[in-house]
């Protein structure tokens, strides 16, 4: 049974939890899969008869040092970001792509004068760069998928670069999308008035700020990654 003295095994946990970078459920998963692994060692050695102190020191030498767990674990925590984001952007991009002409419908070019070709050719800009990141998500849930199978070199690369053209194409999607909406209010005065048009914006903000959160978690999870392993080497 656990003892209100593990001391060791809480400050070894807590060492670990402000070291790793990633999704707050799996490192929760990974830190208490951990501590219930360390406080049996622990529990083992005292029935053995080895002081309470010594039994916490020697199962969490066995367990190993933050610079040997902290490799795979970040790896793991890594993979994970990708997953969300990719999921994440597998939602909103999907959502982008069906349902993104309904904010143009009754708008005053819709029986009327058409927009100029520059404004054409960023809203179907628009709608190209969903459908990229639709399938940039995709292939990041293949690439994850991979991963849990297989711990080639190579996937990690293959991580980074899905996980980077995921963060360019929101950077475009959000550039994009916010010069097609200030140009709408220019060519149209009633833009700004107009429920779907009012509707699609604040959805559309929301998105990128889920989709900017999940870029940031995944941004510090394999900085945090790189990091392991470059202290690893030296």
């Amino acid at each position: 049974m656990p003892h209100r003295e593990d001391v060791l095994v809480d400050e070894h946990l807590r060492e670990l939890a402000a070291r790793l970078k990633g999704p707050a459920r799996l490192k929760s998963d990974l830190l208490t899969e951990a501590r219930h692994g360390l406080l049996d060692a622990v529990e083992a050695y005292r029935e053995s008869g080895v002081p309470s102190t010594e039994a916490q020191r020697r199962a969490v030498v066995e367990f190993g040092s933050p610079a040997q767990v902290l490799p795979s674990w970040q790896a793991e925590l890594a993979v994970g970001a990708l997953r969300g984001l990719s999921l994440r952007m597998l939602a909103i991009a999907g959502v982008g792509v069906v349902a993104g002409d309904l904010t143009w419908r009754g708008s005053s070019w819709s029986s009327g004068p058409r927009p100029p070709a520059g404004y054409q050719l960023l809203a179907s800009s628009v709608d190209w760069i969903w459908m990229g990141s639709l399938l940039l998500a995709v292939a990041g849930l293949l690439v994850v998928s991979a991963s849990a199978r297989s711990t080639r070199p190579g996937l990690a690369l293959v991580q980074r670069a899905v996980g980077a053209g995921l963060t360019a194409m929101l950077a475009l999607a959000v550039i994009a999308g916010c010069a097609l909406f200030a140009w709408s209010m220019t060519l149209w005065d009633d833009a700004l008035r107009w429920p779907p048009m009012i509707i699609g914006a604040v959805l559309v903000g929301g998105a990128y700020f889920s989709l900017g959160r999940a870029v940031r978690g995944w941004l510090q999870a394999t900085a945090r990654r790189a990091e392991s392993l470059a202290s690893t080497a030296h």
